[in-house]
């Protein structure tokens, strides 16, 4: 718990909340292509398999692949976000998602399409790295919570956007032309907020605190009083200025490789959650219950739109009730509602009962895990180190996207799984680690609404001291 009390120079009325609010937004569309890219592939998966004469294997890695690329991406994005800036890898992201759009639409041969998803990979592990982290740094304190959750809120909007544009494109083409030409217009279509992302990103300038961390004084100055001329006051900067040299000197220290290790649990705990078991699987789970094809999609929309909707509700209450009480009690309801869905598959009654749990599910986690976990990781690592340590939890969060994401068929079709627990027993293992994450927040982080970088991360020195 902080003993300091937030200082009177950080109210918001100096703020402008005008050019946080637009540069944000742009560094926010960085998410939206993340969430675009992502999840094009749910709905040109078939048509693929039919077009290239894809085996089951191969239609897995068509469907995966670009995990590959997402851990490359957010590796080497910490790194290169120390050196040349947060705002410089979204901008490379964007040049890598239009890239990927234009080269997986007209791709020849299904092996250069796998390299140009793999390139849009890159782009969305680097972009699910970098723009919460700008966001983080560019925001006052005050509003910092409610900012980073745009980046999920767009992340969501990108995937439900994708999941309509899809719909609209089947739904004018013949049976014959989707498979042969209106896949590629799924792909292609990315390259529009690809292009959108590059031009805007030329008004956006680099964040103060990175400025600073180069030597860039002046700039960084000029920067922080077009955010709120009373928080980011010269004193703020030369603070600022001490804290990062502290930074340097406890690099190596065990301080530092603790938080990275416990960013690197927070960031698999909201996986293993089981949240991409509906977001990538739901259409399957919703013919398993017994709905028809159609059916199955329109509710596989519902999900989309649940979290969005709650994505919004996640922006309105991070920074009044705060990171943890969100995390907690969401993760308990997520927990919950698994559980319920198990037992409905164990015992046979799922074909109403698994919708109305799947988006409550969908509304704990939208209004909590999803957005409050980013927002957390983009907040608790030391400014010397912020990109790297960043881009380390990113990575062990795509590892594991793909470690459940993998393993949820084989858990799902296990001939003595099926026998005990009739596919219900994946649901108990997620809402187990649902119940771990709970505990785990709740007694690891502190309480970050409402303080500074700078304070958050004197918190952990004097923890670090306390422990000694």
């Amino acid at each position: 718990m902080f003993t300091a009390q937030p200082a009177t120079h950080r109210a918001s009325s100096g703020a402008n909340k005008v050019f946080v609010g637009i540069v944000s937004s742009i560094a926010a569309l960085g998410g939206l292509l993340f969430g675009y890219d992502t999840a094009v592939i749910s709905g040109a998966i078939g048509f693929l398999q039919n077009h290239f004469h894809l085996s089951p294997a191969a239609t897995g890695w068509a469907a995966s692949c670009a995990l590959a690329g997402c851990v490359l991406g957010a590796a080497f994005a910490g790194q290169v976000s120390d050196a040349i800036g947060r705002r410089m890898v979204i901008l490379l992201s964007a040049v890598m998602f239009l890239v990927s759009a234009v080269g997986t639409a007209v791709a020849p041969t299904f092996a250069l399409f796998v390299v140009f998803r793999i390139i849009g990979g890159l782009g969305i592990g680097a972009a699910s790295m970098a723009s919460p982290l700008y966001i983080a740094e560019i925001a006052p304190a005050q509003w910092r919570g409610r900012l980073v959750t745009l980046n999920q809120l767009a992340l969501v909007s990108g995937m439900l956007l994708i999941y309509l544009v899809n719909y609209e494109i089947v739904r004018h083409g013949t049976s014959q032309w989707n498979m042969s030409t209106g896949w590629r217009w799924m792909f292609a279509s990315g390259a529009v907020p690809s292009i959108a992302l590059l031009g805007l990103l030329f008004i956006v300038p680099e964040t103060p605190r990175f400025l600073l961390l180069k030597g860039r004084q002046e700039e960084a100055r000029k920067v922080a009083e077009r955010i709120d001329p009373a928080f980011w006051d010269q004193l703020e900067l030369q603070e600022l200025q001490i804290m990062q040299q502290k930074s340097a000197r406890n690099l190596l220290t065990s301080e530092s490789r603790r938080i990275g290790l416990i960013g690197i649990a927070l960031a698999c705990l909201q996986q293993v959650t089981g949240i991409n078991v509906f977001l990538y699987y739901a259409p399957e789970l919703f013919k398993h219950a017994g709905f028809g094809t159609n059916a199955a999609l329109i509710q596989t929309v519902a999900l989309g739109a649940v979290n969005v909707a709650f994505t919004v509700v996640a922006m309105a209450f991070v920074d009044r009730i705060g990171r943890k009480p969100l995390w907690v009690v969401g993760a308990i309801g997520m927990g919950s509602c698994l559980c319920a869905v198990g037992l409905s598959m164990s015992l046979g009654y799922v074909s109403g009962s698994l919708l109305i749990f799947a988006l409550a599910y969908m509304a704990f986690f939208a209004c909590s895990v999803g957005p409050v976990t980013w927002v957390i990781l983009s907040e608790v690592f030391p400014l010397r180190s912020r990109g790297r340590l960043m881009a380390t939890a990113t990575v062990a969060l795509w590892i594991a996207n793909f470690v459940v994401s993998q393993t949820f068929p084989t858990l799902d079709q296990s001939p003595w799984l099926i026998e005990h627990f009739n596919h219900g027993f994946p649901f108990f293992l997620y809402a187990f680690f649902c119940f771990l994450g709970s505990w785990f927040v709740g007694t690891k982080f502190p309480e970050t609404k409402g303080r500074t970088l700078e304070e958050i991360e004197e918190w952990w020195t004097l923890k670090d001291l306390m422990q000694e």
